[in-house]
This record gives structure tokens, C-alpha cells and sequence, in this order.
């Protein structure tokens, strides 16, 4: 008696790979149009061609009114209004520059000092010439040469940042959290919720949340969403992609670039995963116990069966 059992094996295998790849991978890619990285290179923007002076820069980021908009804690300069009058008045509140030259591509800011709309792309929503003005007001050079002025400006920003305290959490804040909520985490867009003795107290923060949130809404047309489980919903590839160049995923959307190096955008996505698969080294290990159990069994099971059905083969 000829045993048939290998062949109808690899015909229920086939037919199973064929269902799940017309359900997952095919049906995804027809929802999901595939985008390429860039390799965060940022080729759309100009070359910095000089070698930037801290000292000179520091001079010149004190004299051009940075600190009107930005905090700058490294140097002992803290904000100039707290961020829910900050969003009231530019959108969204302005970053920290304190790491500001570890967490953001040096190109990117280099061109974000000249040109803020051409740096995040988003001249679509902030074209100039129709008095429709970015909240960043672009710097135009204190008298020499503007290039050398703006190398001199990032080289100082590289000089007070220190990469070694761009923790996960910290690049995910300075670049996406001052838009975007992460309440798993209790995070907030003006910051981390803290632990209230007093219902009153919570309730006032979250009003101040609320009131930012109204800010931001009508700056960015709609509230950007809470990123929990977005590391669940979407995958690595689309997040980064996206963070990249959003554009590139949804041509005319509000969302700016934000100019982040590649090694920042690993962080943020290993603080996504902190927060939204908090199990998953866990679930690891077990799926690989689980293969081998699955292995070992497999194999005293043909062996049974040689066992049961010998007579018959």
C-alpha cells in the first residue's frame, strides 16, 4: 500500500501558505503602498559647506532670539512661557535645544534656521508668498556670511548636547511628543501626568492638557493620535518611513518632518516598543520554547506511528 500521507501533507501546507499569504502579506501590500527609506540622508536639502565655531555660535543663537521661542536647559536658560501659552501662541510648543544637536540630522538644521517650512516640509500649508507664514521665524543672518552664521549656530548646538543622555524616552519626546500622547505611558503632550493627592489637581492638568490639545488641533487641522500601540497597529518599516518623510506616505498632510538622524529614530522606536509590546521579549523566549516543544513532539509522534502502523507499510 502506497503511503500518501507526505503528499497530502504538502497539499494542506500549500494551500495554508497560499490563505495566509493572500490574507497577511498580499492584502497588506494592497492597503499599504510600500515606501523606501531615504536612509535618512535628507538629499532635497542643501549641503552644509563650512566648518562651524561653537563659541561663534552661542553668540549668535543668544543674539538672534532663539531663547524668545526655545528653552535652551543645558545652558541654564529655561522656557520662556510654560507649553500650553506656548501652543496658544506658535501651534505647538517649541522644543528644548538642549539636545538638540544630538537628536536632529545636522543638515536638517542647518536648513531649519533658513527656511523652517522647507525643512519640514510643509510649504504646501506655509507658503510665503500668500502671507501664510511659518510660526518659526527664519533666520536671515546678522550681517556676514549667513552660511558660515548658521554652521556657527549648529556646531554650538552639537557642543551642548550630550548624546549619552538621549535616552529612548528623551528622543521620542523631543521629536514626536510634543504632538503626540502616549497614555499607556502616561505621557502627555505637555509632559508626564503626575501622581495627584487631590482629584482637583488632576483634573486642572487635564485641563491644561485640553487646552493645549484645542491649540495644536487647529494648528495641525486635527489631533494627532495617541502612539500606545502604534508599534502594534503599524510596523517598524511604516514608522520610520513616515517619521522620515511624511509626505512620502500622505502627500499634503500637516505632519512635518522632523529631521531626526538614524540613530534617533532607533530610539524612538525602541521607546514605542517599551511602551506598546512591553511583552515582547518575553513572548520571544517563549515561542522559541515553543518550537522546540513542537520539534520534540513531532518526532515521537512519527515515531508512534512507525511504531503503530509498521504491519501496514
Amino acid at each position: 500500500m502506497k503511503n500518501k500521507e507526505p503528499l497530502i501533507l504538502a497539499v494542506v501546507v500549500f494551500f495554508t501558505l497560499v490563505t495566509y499569504y493572500l490574507v497577511e502579506p498580499f492584502a497588506h501590500h494592497q492597503m499599504h503602498k510600500h515606501v523606501e527609506s531615504e536612509g535618512f540622508a535628507y538629499s532635497d536639502l542643501p549641503a552644509m559647506t563650512k566648518t562651524g565655531d561653537a563659541a561663534r555660535g552661542q553668540e549668535l543663537v543668544m543674539n538672534a532670539g532663539c531663547a524668545g521661542c526655545h528653552s535652551i536647559e543645558a545652558a541654564g536658560m529655561p522656557a520662556p512661557m510654560d507649553a500650553v501659552m506656548a501652543a496658544a501662541s506658535y501651534g505647538v510648543n517649541p522644543p528644548d535645544l538642549s539636545n538638540a544637536g544630538a537628536v536632529y540630522d545636522a543638515k536638517f538644521l542647518a536648513d531649519l534656521i533658513k527656511n523652517p517650512a522647507h525643512a519640514l516640509n510643509v510649504e504646501h500649508k506655509f507658503d510665503a508668498d500668500k502671507g501664510q507664514m511659518h510660526p518659526m521665524v527664519a533666520f536671515y543672518g546678522m550681517g556676514g556670511d549667513i552660511d558660515q552664521e548658521v554652521a556657527d549656530m549648529v556646531s554650538y548646538l552639537q557642543s551642548i548636547s550630550k548624546p549619552e543622555e538621549v535616552t529612548p524616552a528623551v528622543a521620542f519626546e523631543l521629536a514626536c511628543g510634543r504632538c503626540h500622547a502616549m497614555s499607556y505611558d502616561k505621557w502627555t503632550q505637555i509632559g508626564t501626568k503626575p501622581s495627584f493627592k487631590h482629584e482637583k489637581d488632576g483634573l486642572a492638568f487635564d485641563i491644561k492638557v485640553m487646552d493645549y490639545q484645542d491649540s495644536l488641533k487647529a494648528y495641525m487641522g486635527k489631533l494627532p493620535p495617541d502612539l500606545s500601540m502604534y508599534i502594534r497597529s503599524r510596523n517598524e518599516h511604516f514608522i520610520s518611513t513616515l517619521v522620515e518623510n511624511p509626505q512620502n506616505h500622505l502627500a499634503g498632510t500637516a505632519m512635518p518632518r522632523v529631521g531626526v538622524t538614524q540613530e534617533s529614530m532607533d530610539k524612538i522606536i525602541e521607546h514605542m516598543e517599551n511602551v506598546g509590546d512591553t511583552k515582547r521579549h518575553e513572548r520571544d523566549a517563549i515561542g522559541k520554547n515553543v518550537m522546540i516543544y513542537i520539534v520534540i513532539f513531532a518526532i515521537f509522534a512519527l515515531l508512534w506511528k512507525k511504531q503503530v502502523w509498521k504491519e501496514l507499510h
